[in-house]
Parts: structure tokens; sequence; C-alpha cells
């Protein structure tokens, strides 16, 4: 029996390495199937190797009666139920760090783009009407701006210190304080939005922040405030933040996640005011290379000393 599976679809040169080095099946998606394979091979499984987009549920759990470890491929690992983890005492491991900065350079990124309109008016060019409409409707300044950060963690710190270097003062609101940080605290996320022009979500996924920015925080934010999300769909009410998007009570978005990926609401598609991305912050060619070494480092100490590298703190 096989004492490492692989959950849901990888980067293809990580799935080959667990094929050719662990000789780990992969859990097939038909249910019937998926029964089959697991009441002949289910008992074996030690570790899990997994990412983000699908993650380890309680059920499945339960057929993996010897799992001790489940491997993320990514930071998030919202998808896998962390309590039942817990209760069983099965070790859980994420990718931090190495993604760090290309998720900080995207929602920088995403923050220009969507108040300068630049990929709007990218489509204004392609499209002719620049000869026959003339300039483009002005755009607002990202240099100066306000900007409040939901989650000062590495990725929001990491945001944080590239929008210092554009004279952006700073304020954030994380679950409590940062020990030592410059920035403003502010006490919730609703009196965080309030005080901004950008509010940049950084925050983690998962039950306990679903929603936390809700209809009140996007309100706050105001027909002149901008939203820029590289955290989990999740975080952001989005039917909330469909309705002022479009009403026009909101100025704009910049997006790489959404609440149903790949599904995008087909309300945005059509709006010049928001830059939607799919679900690419960390998609460069060095941190993914970085993040599969750090999953087989991960998998590898495991097998070899029962440890991870980079276990997520219980």
């Amino acid at each position: 029996m096989a004492r490492v599976l692989q959950v849901g679809t990888l980067k293809p040169a990580l799935a080959e390495r667990l094929r050719t080095s662990y000789d780990a099946p992969v859990l097939p998606a038909d249910p019937a199937a998926r029964a089959d394979f697991l009441a002949e091979h289910g008992p074996g499984v030690e570790v899990v190797v997994t990412s983000g987009r699908y993650g380890v549920d309680r059920d499945l759990m339960g057929r993996l009666p010897a799992l001790a470890a489940i491997v993320g491929f990514g930071v998030g690992y919202d998808t896998t139920d962390v309590a039942a983890a817990r209760e069983r005492g099965i070790a859980i491991s994420n990718t931090p760090d190495v993604l760090t900065d290309c998720v900080a350079d995207t929602a920088v990124g995403l923050a220009i783009d969507t108040m300068r309109q630049l990929s709007a008016a990218d489509r204004f060019v392609r499209r002719g009407a620049w000869p026959a409409r003339g300039d483009v409707p002005l755009a607002r300044r990202v240099s100066g701006s306000r900007v409040g950060i939901l989650g000062l963690g590495r990725i929001g710190q990491a945001v944080a210190v590239r929008l210092e270097a554009f004279g952006c003062p700073i304020s954030y609101h994380s679950r409590r304080p940062v020990a030592g940080s410059p920035y403003v605290y502010a006490a919730s996320a609703v009196e965080l939005a309030a005080s901004v022009d950008l509010l940049v979500v950084a925050t983690a996924g998962g039950a306990g922040s679903t929603h936390l920015v809700d209809r009140a925080v996007l309100e706050a934010l105001g027909p002149d405030g901008f939203l820029v999300n590289v955290a989990r769909g999740s975080v952001v009410d989005e039917d909330a933040l469909v309705d002022l998007l479009v009403s026009g009570r909101l100025a704009g978005a910049g997006l790489d996640v959404f609440a149903r990926e790949p599904h995008v609401p087909e309300a945005l598609l059509g709006l010049d005011n928001v830059v939607l991305l799919p679900h690419l912050a960390s998609g460069t060619v060095e941190t993914r290379e970085a993040m599969l070494e750090l999953t087989l480092a991960n998998l590898e100490r495991w097998l070899d000393h029962g440890e991870l590298v980079t276990p997520v703190p219980a």
C-alpha cells in the first residue's frame, strides 16, 4: 500500500515527483472509484499531499485511519478541516514566506491598475476608441493615498512596505495589534475601511474570516474607496461587493480571488472599474518552484523524522 496520497490536481512537476519518488497514487474524483480506492488503499496512507484548492475534509480523514500529516502546496489551508485534524493529532504544513513577495507585488499591481484604470485604458485603445472619443476619464492617484491593510501578516507587511515607498500612510486591522509595527492600528475592519482610500485584503482564509469584509465594511469604504483582494474570495461578501460596484457606491476593485472559483460574477465582467485576475498572485516561475521544493522538503522531513519544516501553528 502507498504511504503517500495525492489529493487534487497539483503542479505537473510536483505530481511527477510524487509518482516517481514516492509511488503516490492520485485520489480518484469519481465518487464510486474513490470509494473503491479508499477501501483498498486508505488504511495504508500516512501522508496526504494536496493544495489550498482541494484540502482534506473530515470525511476523507475518516477514511484514512493511519493519516498522520497533510502536506500543503500553497500558503492557504482553509479547505482542510483543521479542527478535525487537530482532534486526530494530524499535522499540517503549508508553504509560507516563499510566495510573500510575489503576492505582495500582485496586490500593488492591482492597486495601481484599479486606481489608475490601466486595463480599462488598454481596452479603450484596443477597440479603437481613442481617435473617436479622445481622452479617457481621469483616474485616481496611488501615491499618497491612505492605505488600509486587513491582515498584517507576512503578506500584509510586504504590501505595506511597498506602498510606503509610494508615500502612502498605512493603517491596519488584525485580530490584535502587531508588536513593534510602525503603522496605525484600527480596532475593527469597519473603522479601518472608513479611514482609507484603498483597502487591501491580505488576511488568512477559513471559517474565522468568512465575510470579514461584509456590506458594512464596504459601505464604510464608500463611493470613493477601492478594494484589492489577494486573500481568499470567502473573506469578502461577494454579493454585497457586486451590488456596491454596480450601483456606483464603491469606486473600484482589484480581485485575484473569488467566492466560487473559477466562476466570476457575470455582473463584474463588463465593469471598467474592476480588474479581474484568475488567482495568479503567486504565479511566477521562481515562486512556484520554491513552493514545490518546500512541499517536498516537508514531505521528506515527515517521512524521515516525523516532523515538518513549516508546520501550521496549532
